[in-house]
């Protein structure tokens, strides 16, 4: 008798042992993670319909027995919103705390300056990741830059954040402008800078250019960009021709060639640089340039010089083949 409860104790001992190593390897084991797993935690989800998210996708077998491990086991610290990569070989007690602890997966879209407003549209359309519909933005409203968003989030929400900035940057660069500048507000400072944007890539050029389009405002000069004819044709995107005499000539509310001042608003959405060179211009006497075959300009102060230099840059021109 004393012999059966000696062998029903140690069988009770040793079924509590296998029981304690099954309940604690369903915690620190190994789970059902077979690859590297990309898992979104919903914004606002609780830890119970995370496990129920996991169990549906096949990432733990047991979703009551992972809450309850989480219990005993588990830091008490919230979940995070967002998307997480789970490793292969991942043990529930990784994946809570990369739930807690770790780090969100972060997405970038880069808006380049100068692009204008139609093709910022295309872009955050073309993110897959995100979602939604938004309308093309205001043009001049996008501040050029990289923005990183979470997988789910709206195309409405990165774009606030993009407007916002730019929104920010111009409270912070119009009050340091310098005096006796061509513009008087902000919207026209955005509208100067994006014609400086499309006229020159050459970044030690700007303020150069911010000063010769500032000294034709201030002096009732036509403009006579280029962008501005293009800009009514395409909202900015490539012409993939050459500009017609008629549209020289065309009269609308952007073209430079057929009216005096600025346009009625941005061609584009400038950077950073741009609005800083036209709160900033250079002091120059040049009203004219054209391009030196080199990438930047070659600038004049008077007609006659500048007539020089067109010649010069034709000539340029016939040596490559283009005329």
């Amino acid at each position: 008798m004393k012999k059966a409860g000696c062998l029903l104790t140690s069988v009770l001992a040793l079924v509590l042992a296998i029981g304690a190593i099954w309940f604690l390897s369903g915690w620190w084991g190994s789970a059902q993670v077979e690859d590297d797993t990309n898992f979104i935690v919903p914004s606002g989800a609780s830890l119970t319909s995370v496990a129920d998210k996991l169990a549906d996708e096949g990432l733990i077998s047991d979703p009551r027995g992972f809450l309850l491990r989480a219990k005993i086991f588990g830091s008490s610290d919230p979940i995070m919103a967002g998307e997480f990569l789970l490793p292969a070989g991942a043990s529930n007690s990784k994946i809570l705390d990369t739930f807690q602890h770790g780090e969100v997966i972060r997405r970038f879209v880069t808006i380049p300056e100068g692009l204008p407003s139609v093709m910022v549209h295309d872009r955050l359309m073309a993110e897959e990741n995100l979602t939604g519909e938004i309308p093309v933005p205001v043009e001049g409203s996008v501040l050029p830059d990289t923005y990183d968003y979470e997988r789910g989030e709206s195309r409405g929400a990165v774009l606030a954040r993009m407007q916002a900035a730019m929104q920010n940057y111009l409270a912070e660069a119009w009050p340091k402008r310098a005096d006796d500048i061509a513009v008087d507000t902000i919207q026209e400072a955005v509208t100067l800078a994006s014609i400086v944007e499309k006229e020159t890539g050459v970044a030690r050029e700007r303020r150069m250019v911010a000063g010769l389009y500032s000294n034709r405002v201030k002096d009732g000069m036509l403009l006579q960009a280029d962008p501005t004819i293009i800009y009514p044709i395409t909202k900015g995107r490539p012409l993939g021709r050459r500009i017609k005499q008629s549209e020289i000539a065309a009269i609308n509310d952007y073209n430079t060639y057929s009216m005096v001042g600025l346009p009625k608003g941005p061609i584009t959405n400038p950077g950073r640089e741009s609005i800083a060179a036209v709160l900033n211009p250079a002091k120059t006497s040049a009203r004219y340039m054209v391009a030196d075959g080199t990438g930047g300009h070659a600038f004049a102060q008077t007609l006659d010089e500048h007539n020089r230099n067109v010649a010069k840059w034709f000539e340029i021109r016939r040596q490559r083949g283009e005329m």
